[in-house]
């Protein structure tokens, strides 16, 4: 069974910064917008785009055991963006929703030493409560995209230089992680979090 994994966070909180430490071919990164990362360096394996077949594609194919979808929120904005007002628009969220649920159930078809991050914004209610940022209420409300799986980070920022991963709710948010895995807060480096999870697990 393959992991997934969900990075979540404001924009501006070092999500696509934690990519930094992983080798150049050691990740398979699906850049969905094109978007240039805030370092310099070129992952070898890398796609562009928001295509769902692609990238499952890419994920079955690829020839390391560590992949990075960076932003997913965007795979449904870009979907959303592409079909408001054109056609069924209750098909549309469906068809949004349904891509989102089936990707982490391909993920989990995976061999066992694969790891898939999500990485994803967040948003809050008038009440202070952080979820996803997702398109649709099918995905918040029937879904629920962090209940399915086992390990969800906080990207946080500190000031003008402490960037770190929070692995626990604080009763607000959705961050979770098995007892024992990572202490409270962690430094901000995929990286490390990828062999802790190995580790852990024994994958």
């Amino acid at each position: 069974m393959g992991e997934c994994v969900i990075i979540y966070g404001k924009s501006g909180t070092g999500k696509s910064r934690s990519l930094k430490n992983f080798g150049e071919d050691e990740i398979f990164l699906v850049n969905t917008i094109n978007k240039r990362l805030p370092f310099p360096k070129k992952f070898k394996y890398t796609i562009t785009g928001t295509d769902m077949a692609t990238i499952i594609k890419g994920l079955k194919t690829m020839p390391c055991k560590t992949a990075v979808i960076d932003d997913f929120g965007y795979q449904q904005t870009v979907r959303f963006m592409e079909q408001h007002g054109k056609g069924d628009q209750f098909k549309m969220y469906n068809d949004i929703a349904d891509q989102a649920f089936n990707l982490i159930q391909i993920i989990k078809s995976l061999p066992d030493d694969i790891i898939v991050y999500l990485i994803m914004h967040e948003e809050s209610n008038d009440m202070g409560d952080v979820k996803l940022k997702t398109i649709g209420k099918l995905l918040d409300q029937k879904v629920c995209l962090e209940g399915m799986v086992t390990v969800c980070l906080r990207a946080m920022k500190q000031g003008t230089e402490r960037y770190f991963f929070r692995t626990q709710s604080d009763g607000y948010d959705i961050s979770k992680s098995p007892e024992n895995m990572f202490e409270l807060e962690i430094e901000n480096d995929l990286a490390m979090v990828d062999k802790t999870i190995r580790a852990y697990w024994e994958l």
